[in-house]
């Protein structure tokens, strides 16, 4: 039977709520075979959510010391979550280069506009999704999504990551107020993601931290995304995005049926040589 796992997990160390040792307490309460920590990394710029500056080595060595700590019990792995800002943020690939990392997760909060320097934070309160699209925008909606879109493009041609965060993150906070998910344009940033992704032959997440939050009635990526990833043979893996060690296994199930009805019979794990594809069921 496949374990549990997760590895899209954020600790106090960003804009998660408990040190990192509660988690992997919850996970082996829980059965996991393994946790793995994705804490924001560093950001160029202030902000409330990412790791700070000066912290990200503690972070690391907090990390590699539970992974000892707990070595025969439960595999922990250190990742970072890497946001894709162009002009702001550096190659990817130099975490690599300069820290011990088990794995990346490339994602997109933050959006820009060529018009001006001032970011679109799409996550967090509607206030400032809102905020954002009327100050950045002028409320020009598929101008905000184009953006987006383009953004996120550019981050999976052009970055080294292991797994795509919220591929279609850009609708929860719109919840159908600005546009909708089945009108025909947005259909089409779907359809050239998903070709771009098959291109790209990363891993993507089906990430459950929407339903649980009650921020999005669907997973990121949506059903029919995830259907038409299927068609390309885009390998998956489960994540649920936890900020709270309540939240390491929240919506796991759904989303292993969820895949399995869709067609998947594997979903990629972490092993000590990469991942690997390991039955669904």
């Amino acid at each position: 039977m496949l374990r549990l796992t997760n590895y899209h997990t954020h600790s106090h160390f960003c804009d998660g709520a408990a040190a990192p040792e509660e988690y992997v307490k919850a996970a082996l309460d829980e059965g996991f075979e393994a946790i793995g920590f994705s804490s924001h990394a560093p950001l160029p710029f202030e902000n409330l959510w990412s790791i700070q500056p000066g912290k990200l080595t503690e972070y690391i060595s907090e990390i590699q010391q539970i992974k000892l700590s707990y070595q025969g019990k439960i595999k922990v792995w250190l990742g970072l979550e890497v946001d894709h800002v162009p002009g702001m943020t550096s190659d990817f690939s130099n975490l690599y280069k300069n820290y011990p990392l088990d794995y990346l997760i490339g994602a997109v909060h933050l959006v820009t506009s060529e018009a001006s320097k001032e970011l679109w934070f799409i996550d967090g309160p509607f206030a400032h999704y809102d905020e954002g699209l009327k100050d950045i925008f002028n409320m020009d909606i598929k101008r905000g999504v184009d953006c987006y879109f383009q953004q996120l493009w550019n981050m999976i041609r052009h970055q080294t990551f292991d797994v795509l965060a919220h591929a279609d993150k850009i609708k929860m906070n719109n919840r159908d107020r600005y546009f909708s998910t089945d009108d025909a344009w947005y259909k089409e940033y779907i359809s050239k993601t998903v070709e771009i992704i098959a291109e790209r032959a990363c891993i993507v997440e089906i990430n459950t931290r929407g339903i649980y939050k009650k921020r999005s009635a669907e997973f990121y990526p949506s059903v029919s995304m995830l259907e038409a990833l299927f068609m390309k043979k885009v390998p998956v893996t489960i994540s649920t995005d936890a900020h709270l060690p309540s939240e390491i296994s929240l919506q796991w199930k759904e989303a292993q049926q969820c895949l399995y009805d869709i067609g998947y019979r594997e979903i990629m794990m972490l092993g000590e040589q990469g991942w690997k594809a390991r039955p669904i069921h």
